[in-house]
C-alpha cells in the first residue's frame, strides 16, 4: 500500500472522530473534506496483492438518471429523457427502448442504429446530464444513517465516512455490505473498521455499487 493512501486513510479516520464529537462548523469542515477527498480518489475494486488496484468500471445508466440526446441540426430529435424505473426511455422515431444497466456508448449506438433509416450522416450525441441512480445506504450504528446519492464511485471507507463513521456503541469488526445479485440479497463477509484504517484486509474495502446497504450493528 502507498503511503498516500495510509495517509489519506488515517486522516479520514481521525476526521470521522472528530465530525462526532465536534462543533456545528467543525461538522461542515468535516462533511466539505470528505466530499473533496472522495472527488479527488481514484477508488477501485479490491486492492490486489501488489498493491495494483483494478480499473473503474464504466458508469450504467440507472433510472432516475437523466440524459441528454441530440441529433445535430434538429431539434425535434433533440431532448431530455429521464429514465423511468424500469429502466426504459421513449425516443421519437424509435419509441420505447432499454436505457437501464447500459453504457452511454451502447445507448448511442443502438440509437443511431435504429435512426438511420430516418436520418442520414447526423452526428448524434448521448451524454448523463445529471446522475440521480447512483446511491448507496448506510445504516445501523453510525452517526448520521440514511440514502446518499453520489456523484462518483465509493469504497465502503469513504461510504461509512459519508455517514460520519460508526458511533460509539458500533460493532466495528462486523459490518457488512447487503447487495442484490440476480434477484438475492448477498451478504459480504465481515469489513472490520479497524483493522481497513490500520492498513489491514484492505481486500475488504470493495467499490460499492448501485443501491448496496452498509449495516452496521
Amino acid at each position: 500500500m502507498a503511503w498516500g493512501e495510509s495517509f489519506g486513510d488515517n486522516v479520514l479516520f481521525i476526521l470521522i472522530k472528530t465530525c462526532g464529537r465536534g462543533s456545528v462548523v467543525a461538522k461542515r469542515i468535516v462533511v466539505y473534506f470528505v466530499l473533496a477527498w472522495v472527488a479527488l480518489a481514484s477508488p477501485g475494486w479490491a486492492a490486489e496483492k501488489g498493491g495494483a488496484q483494478s480499473v473503474v468500471p464504466e458508469y450504467r445508466i440507472g433510472p432516475g438518471d437523466v440524459l441528454n440526446i441530440e441529433v445535430w441540426k434538429d431539434a425535434a430529435l433533440s431532448r431530455l429523457v429521464t429514465v423511468l424505473p424500469d429502466g426504459k426511455i421513449s425516443f421519437p422515431l424509435v419509441g420505447e427502448l432499454t436505457a437501464g444497466d447500459r453504457t452511454v456508448a451502447e445507448l448511442k449506438k443502438e440509437i443511431e442504429g435504429k435512426i438511420s433509416r430516418y436520418v442520414s450522416d447526423s452526428p448524434l450525441t448521448v451524454e448523463v446530464r445529471q446522475i440521480n441512480s447512483l446511491h448507496v445506504y448506510v445504516l445501523g450504528r453510525v452517526n448520521a444513517p440514511g440514502r446518499f446519492v453520489l456523484t462518483s464511485n465509493v469504497t465502503v471507507l469513504q461510504a461509512l465516512a459519508i455517514a460520519g463513521g460508526p458511533n460509539a456503541f458500533a460493532n466495528r469488526s462486523q459490518i457488512r455490505i447487503l447487495r442484490q445479485e440476480g434477484g438475492k440479497t448477498i451478504r459480504s463477509p465481515a469489513f472490520d473498521y479497524d483493522d481497513v484504517t490500520a492498513g489491514k484486509h484492505l481486500e475488504t474495502n470493495v467499490l460499492l455499487q448501485r443501491g448496496d446497504v452498509i449495516y452496521v450493528p
